[in-house]
């Protein structure tokens, strides 16, 4: 019963020095190994390691990518405008033990970070103007804040590895200003264009009635040129057909005067010897 009990003990006391000898690293993490508070080893691959027991404890940070957001801040650019800029950034602890040397912790590293980017951002942006910064040049400015922030956070043991802007406003006393210039300037252009545009109608609709002009003027022309030479060949012909027989010409003539004068109802008062009733009172 004896021999159980001392075996029993000398199981427990193996188990808690190897606990207090041995240690895991997840694969999330890196650790730095400290004897009596001073570095003694960096250990960046996941797996079992060792410590001396009593004199060395562990000191674990994060392997992951890790997040920096800080509270908008004032930024003046090159034309003298003020933007309220909301920024993050993604960094990764790159050398633990410079970080602890130097930093010591997360909260000393968001102090460095917030000087570090802060001062890139109002340098770098202060070099362009409102609009370049809100549009088309945002993604070289910040690739640009991205490498100098990352430059000057490698002497703390810091990667950094983007740097984004997520967003831009005005401050409150600037907006309206800068919204009513804004309808201002598009008003002008808006005028502008409507005003080129009645230009371009005016213009169209005066070479589309000249057109319109030319063409009736032409067909007129045409026409009257093509009713002229018919009722010259009509009398050509009805002078050919007529010419062989006068009198037959004179009678067909009478009965058109006959037909044109006397309609319904119609009262003319002639003398019976009147030319113009020659073939009526004719048997």
């Amino acid at each position: 019963m004896r021999k159980e009990t001392i075996l029993i003990i000398i199981i427990v006391v193996l188990l808690f020095l190897t606990n207090l000898t041995l240690f895991v690293v997840d694969e999330t993490k890196q650790a730095i190994v400290l004897q009596f508070g001073k570095p003694v080893r960096a250990i960046k691959e996941p797996g079992l390691n060792w410590k001396l027991p009593f004199i060395q404890n562990v000191v674990y940070f994060e392997d992951r990518l890790l997040s920096y957001d800080t509270a908008p801040t004032e930024i003046i650019t090159k034309d003298k405008k003020t933007l309220i800029v909301d920024n993050y950034a993604r960094w990764k602890i790159k050398d633990p033990l410079l970080f602890l040397q130097t930093v010591r912790d997360l909260i000393g590293a968001q102090a460095r970070l917030d000087d570090i980017i802060y001062s890139e951002l109002r340098v770098d942006l202060g070099l362009y103007e409102m609009s370049e910064i809100v549009s088309e040049k945002r993604d070289f400015i910040m690739k640009k804040v991205t490498e100098i922030s990352d430059e000057k956070a490698n002497t703390y043991g810091i990667e950094i590895v983007d740097v984004r802007i997520k967003r831009v406003d005005l401050p409150p006393e600037n907006e309206k200003y800068i919204f009513d210039r804004m309808r201002a300037e598009r008003e002008r252009i808006a005028k502008q264009y409507r005003a080129e545009g009645q230009e371009e109608s005016a213009k169209i609709i005066a070479d589309t009635e000249k057109e319109k002009t030319i063409i009736l003027a032409e067909a007129y022309k045409t026409a009257q040129t093509l009713r002229g030479e018919g009722d010259a060949e009509a009398i050509k012909i009805y002078a050919e057909s007529f010419k062989q027989n006068p009198e037959f010409y004179k009678f067909f003539r009478s009965l058109e005067a006959y037909k044109i004068s006397l309609k319904d109802q119609t009262t003319i008062l002639l003398s019976p010897e009147s030319e113009f009733l020659k073939y009526l009172n004719k048997p």
